[in-house]
């Protein structure tokens, strides 16, 4: 299933990026999604970076079809390439478990603001219910990214205080 998310902020593109690209930012975020455990690396490459997120998430909340095949907790690996400030890749994976999130990551001005834009397409391969878990995993990945957005409105606020 395809899915996007696009979130704001009142900053610049480079402000943005330099944000998405720091392991203490991507550790605030973790910690207000409330994940168990997380390991953050940055690496540049070239124009760009290499952020690598492997995390072990909390599955209460989930319906129980997830819970059946995630388990209490599931280990997620995150893994963003950033080509150049403006694009990249993004990757989700759960090893061991029959679930990925491939796509795009992109920052587009807009006036005075950046907006952060992700497609992906979800993948649950499971008989029957395949369908029913890719929408939990994308409902799971849009709330994410709505707390990555309030993390990164406060960061970008006291940035600029």
């Amino acid at each position: 299933m395809r899915f996007q998310h696009t979130s704001s902020y009142d900053a610049t593109v480079e402000q943005v990026h330099a944000m998405l690209t720091n392991p203490d930012w991507r550790r605030r975020v973790g910690e207000a999604q409330g994940v168990v455990s997380s390991d953050v690396t940055v690496t540049p490459q070239g124009e760009g970076c290499r952020i690598v997120i492997d995390q072990v998430q909390n599955t209460a909340g989930l319906p129980a079809i997830a819970k059946k095949i995630a388990g209490d907790t599931t280990r997620a690996v995150v893994t963003e390439v950033w080509t150049s400030p403006t694009s990249g890749t993004l990757e989700i994976l759960a090893p061991g478990k029959p679930t990925r999130a491939v796509g795009t990551v992109s920052l587009v001005a807009d006036g005075d603001r950046t907006r952060h834009v992700t497609d992906l397409e979800v993948t649950v391969k499971v008989p029957l219910v395949g369908g029913r878990l890719e929408n939990v995993m994308a409902d799971n990945i849009g709330r994410g990214l709505e707390v990555e957005q309030a993390v990164g409105v406060a960061w970008l606020e006291g940035e600029r205080s």
